[in-house]
C-alpha cells in the first residue's frame, strides 16, 4: 500500500487552476511583463477578492501593502545581496510569503502547483516535482539550487545568501532551518558566507538547524532538533546538539556518491562585508580563569553538619 493516497478535486477547479498557472508562467517567461504590477494585481485578488483599483478606492493601505514596490524585505539591507538579482526576484518573493495567507495557499493541490511555476522564476535552478509547502522562508531565492522530487514542509527557514544546494530526492521537516551565513561571535557585522550542501535523499527532520558550510551526504539524516556544525558522512543518523552520528542505516552502500562529505571539502567561505576582508579568526576559548574557580568551587559538595561531628 502506498504511503500517499492520490487525490483529485473537480474537474472545473482543476481546469481554473491550471489555466491560471499556465498564464501565470507564461507572463513570467515574458521580459517585458512588469512583475511588481503582476503581483500587486494578483495579491488583491487573492487576499481580498477584487482588483487592485477598486481595492485602493476603498481601503488604500491594504492596497498599497500589495505591490512590492512600497514594501521592503530584509535581504535588501544586507551588502551581500546582488540588488539586480533581488530586484527580479522580490516581487514574486512578496508574493509566495502573501500567497501563503490566502486560502488558496492553505490548498495542498493549488498550493503546492503555484509554488512551483514561481520557483521555476526564483531559483538558481529546480527540477521537476518540486513539493513546496506553505509558510518556507528564503533571505533572497535566487541562490537556491533545488534537483528533483525535494520535499520542503512547512515553516522551513531556507536562508540561501550564501547559497543552499538540495540534491535529488532531500526532504526538509516542519520548523527546520539551514543556514549559508554566520556572525563573528565578537564583531556581528563580520559576515562569512558558506555553500550548504544537502546531498540525494538526504533528511532534515523536524526542527532541526543546518549551520552554514555543513556538508550532509546522501542518504544521511538528521534527528529532530540536532544542531549539525559539519560534514555528516553517507547513510550516517547525526543526533544531537552538537549533533554527532551516532547510527548509521542498515542499507548497502550505494554504488556512487554525488555527496560524501568524506570526500568533499566544505565551503571555505567568502566574506560578505568588505570592512572584514579577512579570514575570521578563533574568538572563542573554554573558560576564563575565574569562572574555571567558580566552577569548581559550584562542583565541590557542601558540608554537611556530619562533617563537624566529634570524631570518637
Amino acid at each position: 500500500m502506498p504511503w500517499l493516497r492520490a487525490l483529485s478535486i473537480p474537474h472545473h477547479a482543476q481546469s481554473e487552476f491550471s489555466s491560471l498557472l499556465r498564464d501565470l508562467d507564461a507572463q513570467l517567461r515574458d521580459p517585458t511583463t512588469d512583475r511588481n504590477v503582476l503581483v500587486r494585481d494578483l495579491l488583491a485578488q487573492f487576499l481580498y477578492g477584487r482588483s487592485y483599483e477598486a481595492l485602493h478606492a476603498d481601503a488604500p493601505i491594504a492596497a498599497l501593502n500589495c505591490d512590492p514596490r512600497n514594501v521592503t524585505l530584509e535581504a535588501e539591507y544586507y551588502e551581500a545581496t546582488d540588488p539586480e538579482k533581488f530586484a527580479r526576484v522580490k516581487p514574486l518573493l512578496w508574493l509566495w510569503k502573501n500567497f501563503d495567507l490566502s486560502p488558496g495557499g492553505q490548498s495542498a493541490t493549488f498550493g503546492i502547483a503555484f509554488r512551483e511555476v514561481l520557483a521555476r522564476h526564483v531559483f538558481r535552478r529546480v527540477g521537476r516535482n518540486f513539493k513546496c509547502w506553505q509558510h518556507v522562508e528564503f533571505s533572497v531565492g535566487y541562490n537556491m539550487d533545488v534537483g528533483d522530487d525535494v520535499v520542503v514542509h512547512r515553516h522551513v527557514l531556507l536562508d540561501d545568501i550564501g547559497g543552499i544546494v538540495l540534491h535529488d530526492g532531500v526532504s526538509i521537516s516542519d520548523y527546520a532551518n539551514v543556514y549559508s551565513h554566520s556572525h563573528s561571535v565578537l564583531d556581528m557585522p563580520d559576515v562569512t558566507l558558506r555553500t550548504t550542501v544537502l546531498g540525494r535523499r538526504a533528511r532534515v527532520t523536524y526542527h532541526a538547524t543546518v549551520l552554514a558550510g555543513s556538508v550532509i551526504s546522501d542518504d544521511a539524516m538528521v534527528a529532530t532538533g540536532a544542531l549539525v556544525r559539519g560534514p555528516i558522512p553517507p547513510h550516517a543518523i547525526a543526533m544531537g546538539v552538537p549533533a554527532r552520528v551516532s547510527r548509521f542505516k542498515d542499507r548497502a552502500p550505494f554504488e556512487g556518491y554525488q555527496v560524501d562529505s568524506r570526500r568533499d571539502a566544505p565551503d571555505e567561505g567568502r566574506k560578505a562585508n568588505l570592512d572584514f576582508p579577512g579570514p575570521t579568526p578563533a574568538q572563542t576559548r573554554t573558560s576564563e580563569p575565574q569562572a574555571a574557580a567558580d566552577h569548581q568551587r559550584d562542583q565541590t559538595p557542601e558540608r554537611g553538619l556530619e562533617d563537624y561531628a566529634p570524631k570518637s
